[in-house]
């Protein structure tokens, strides 16, 4: 069993800062790429920011320069630091993580359950 969660979403005002974290934890024997996605109500659900085991990082255009995506040494925790944040930032951010829970087990993509993100005065 593998376990993908997330925490540290919340209510912030334009301009503001939030840290999300995803935690893997279960029967991992390795886990590749990491990455965050967020879907907007009414919208498709999309790419915010992924990372490879080795820290190789891809951000979608327009978090740029405004989100980092950071990994642990061990390799299990992806963080995701959000700066000057606006409105449509609003979405439920998800956690996505491509692991093999054996040596000969092909990789598959793990989500967790969401957190909400809202940003609004």
């Amino acid at each position: 069993q593998v376990q993908v969660v997330e925490s540290g979403g919340g209510l912030v005002q334009p301009g503001g800062s939030l840290r999300l974290s995803c935690v893997a934890s279960g029967s991992i024997f390795r886990i590749n790429a990491m990455g965050w996605y967020r879907q907007a109500p009414g919208k498709q659900r999309e790419l915010v920011a992924a990372i490879t085991s080795g820290g190789a990082t891809t951000y979608a255009g327009s978090m740029k320069g405004r989100f980092t995506i950071s990994r642990e040494n061990a390799k299990t925790t992806v963080y995701l630091q959000m700066n000057s944040l606006k409105p449509e930032d609003t979405a439920v951010y998800y956690c996505n993580a491509h692991i093999q829970s054996g040596p000969a087990v092909p990789s598959r993509a793990y989500w967790g359950q969401g957190t909400q993100v809202t940003v609004s005065s």
